[in-house]
């Protein structure tokens, strides 16, 4: 037998040990990076912001309109009367109470395919509106975030506009929006939707950014309507400058 050539097997076979052990290596770096990159995924969804303080609905009757709505409703009626310019002011706990509460068209816990979403809550900074609720995602609670904005135009039109859309910590705004809008797009195709509504219209201007006139009738009275001139979002109020349309 030749020798040599026993020895270049041998020693062919023992460089394969260290290429092995080296792509092993590369393989336990790159699943310890994707496990640590899939905890701090879940990390971030898990997060609880401290800002996020929901009204407990423990002392809430069913049905029973916020108080601080129907103020909110009464000077802005009684106000409208006098056919001048005027200004009304929502604080911020106020806000929360009748978000808490449902308003008028909703009620709380709302469920859709399987996702329930409940203890809401609204906080007021400078320039924000933000509005927050828990969802159950199949026993995982996760507290979803979305950041509003609002300004009328030179031109009278109100512009009301997504800013961010959070899961715990995490943005996904981009995504968030295109999924909205397809869901949008399709409710549409499939059934009539009355364009004039002003459901209609704060749908489209936060999907589509499309501003509209921003022209309400008072629940007291729907004859008696107002137009929107200004909205201020300051820390802990919402306050809107308001003129009576004859």
């Amino acid at each position: 037998m030749d020798s040599s050539k026993t020895e270049n097997r041998e020693t062919a076979g023992d460089s394969t040990v260290p290429k092995k052990k080296s792509r092993l290596k590369k393989l336990a770096i790159w699943i310890s990076i994707d496990l640590a990159v899939a905890a701090l995924v879940f990390i971030l969804l898990l997060y609880r912001p401290g800002r996020y303080n929901p009204l407990s609905p423990a002392g809430f009757k069913p049905g029973q309109v916020s108080p601080y709505l129907t103020l909110f409703h009464s000077a802005v009626y009684n106000s409208a009367q006098l056919g001048e310019p005027f200004d009304v002011t929502l604080s911020e706990e106020g806000l929360n109470d009748i978000v808490a509460r449902g308003g008028l068209e909703w009620n709380w816990p709302l469920e859709h395919e399987g996702v329930m979403l409940y203890a809401p809550a609204a906080v007021l900074e400078p320039g924000t509106l933000a509005l927050m609720g828990t969802a159950d995602v199949k026993g995982v609670e996760l507290v979803v975030t979305i950041e509003l904005g609002a300004e009328v135009d030179e031109k009278g039109l109100l512009s009301l506009k997504v800013e961010k859309l959070k899961v715990g910590a995490m943005n996904i705004t981009p995504l968030a929006k295109l999924m909205a809008k397809k869901m949008y797009a399709e409710q549409v195709a499939a059934e009539p939707v009355d364009k004039e509504a002003w459901q209609t219209k704060l749908v489209a201007s936060l999907l589509n950014d499309e501003p509209f006139e921003p022209v309400f009738g008072t629940l007291i009275d729907s004859e008696v309507r107002v137009r929107v001139q200004k909205v201020a979002i300051q820390k802990r109020t919402l306050s809107f400058r308001l003129i009576p349309v004859q």
